[in-house]
């Protein structure tokens, strides 16, 4: 009986004697990677149908693995290694030394970044079609709601009348570009590196180009050192993870400032808000809080993940069982904020009086009033001048008002036409709701 069979590692062939047990617990990652469970049997599918093509194992054989790995579960009390030991001892256990032969041509080291890439691919859709949602309500609600009138600000001091609207489409574009960070990070991860073995390949007449067609991946490694040591994958969905909550921190900002009673400029709907266990009359945007929070979090794993990556030589080393955790969390994490934010933004209430009356101070239209003059031939730097000494004594202007100062910027991507953005995103976000979900 060997090692494996007896309940031992993958890998207890050329070691004698158990491991220790506290070496076992710092090494064992089936609490992590049992996510991975169904990307793994999936590919193990693939790699046995494969063999059975070949020739490398016989048909009959090859069926009978496949039928088995649809059985296969993450049984209460496990103890295995990883999820990818759980998977061949629950072969053997149905099928004896058939379910050995799952592993011909095969190491963990490709089989683990094979099902990693998978899960990646799956997520980075995911979060695709959940910043869509996001989207969605934010162009609604600018549709609805848009024609308020609030000042924009720079340096957080109040600076030009704009729609509701255009502020709401600034978000939308930059989950835009957020989108398309994702569907970088699914195309990176859509590479199948199996059939590079643990780095050299294998001698067996292996088929990584059909295994690769077969998972519906776009094509199969082109080097089998980078194959199995490669984690830009990983990366690219950290990175593009960090970004969306950063831009949805920055959302979380603004409403903490909004719902303030010092701005009053919107309310969060009660089943979004929280109390104070203290204060009687508290309603607290803890949701913007927490999407502001992640966002720091967020960074940490991206840069953790590139420290551990940065002095690793080629190919495979056990720092890499570090990249799932780190990937995970940030996965859930993007995806609650998402949502988090997306009901906020569906029951938020506008202060429209509020946010007008402080687009209507006076001072906003200042520019206009500037341009004003400069149509009537005067240099602009005079016109600047000119009407910073008429606001600096204490001057105010009622025209032209928010709304004619808005109607006057018709430029491509201004207030005044925010209407031909709310058009062009739409159809982004139709754009991205017909895209097909990978196959698994």
């Amino acid at each position: 009986m060997g090692e494996h069979e007896a309940g031992g590692p993958l890998w207890a062939g050329r070691l004698e004697g158990g491991l220790h047990p506290d070496v076992l617990a710092l090494t064992q990652s089936l609490d992590i990677d049992r996510r991975l469970l169904p990307y793994d049997v999936a590919a193990s599918k693939a790699h046995v149908r494969m063999l059975g093509r070949q020739g490398i194992i016989s048909t009959d054989d090859a069926a009978a693995i496949v039928q088995a790995l649809a059985l296969v579960a993450i049984d209460e009390g496990a103890t295995d290694e990883d999820v990818h030991s759980l998977i061949e001892r629950q072969l053997v256990a149905q099928l004896g030394d058939v379910g050995r032969r799952v592993h011909a041509g095969r190491s963990r080291n490709d089989q683990v970044v094979t099902a990693f890439r998978l899960w990646c691919r799956a997520h980075a859709f995911a979060l695709i079609q959940a910043t869509a949602d996001l989207q969605a309500i934010l162009v609604e609600r600018a549709q609805t709601d848009g024609a308020a009138v609030l000042p924009a600000f720079t340096h957080l001091q109040r600076a030009q009348p704009v729609p509701l609207a255009h502020h709401l489409a600034a978000h939308v574009w930059s989950l835009q570009r957020d989108i398309g960070r994702f569907q970088a990070a699914q195309h990176a991860a859509d590479v199948s590196p199996l059939g590079a073995g643990a780095l050299a390949g294998s001698s067996l007449p292996l088929d990584p180009v059909g295994v690769a067609a077969e998972l519906g991946m776009a094509s199969a490694f082109t080097n089998s050192l980078d194959a199995v040591s490669d984690r830009d994958f990983a990366v690219d969905l950290l990175y593009a993870c960090a970004l969306c909550l950063v831009h949805c921190s920055r959302m979380g900002e603004e409403l903490i400032l909004w719902t303030s009673q010092e701005f009053g400029w919107a309310a969060l709907a009660d089943d979004v808000a929280t109390g104070s266990s203290m204060m009687p009359q508290k309603k607290n945007p803890d949701v913007a809080e927490l999407a502001r929070g992640r966002a720091g979090t967020a960074i940490g794993r991206l840069t953790g993940l590139l420290a551990t990556l940065k002095g690793l030589p080629l190919t495979y080393n056990r720092d890499l069982q570090e990249d799932k955790q780190c990937v995970f969390e940030q996965v859930d994490a993007t995806l609650g904020v998402l949502r988090l934010l997306s009901l906020a933004y569906q029951g938020l209430s506008f202060e429209v009086a509020t946010m007008r009356a402080a687009a209507a101070d006076g001072t906003t239209v200042a520019t206009d009033v500037a341009e004003g003059l400069v149509r009537e031939g005067m240099p602009f730097r005079d016109a600047h001048s000119e009407v910073a000494n008429r606001i600096a004594a204490g001057e105010r202007f009622d025209s032209p008002t928010p709304e004619e100062a808005i109607a006057a910027r018709k430029g491509p991507g201004m207030p005044g036409v925010v209407s031909e953005q709310l058009v062009a995103l739409e159809a982004l976000i139709a754009t991205t709701r017909a895209l097909n979900a990978p196959s698994l």
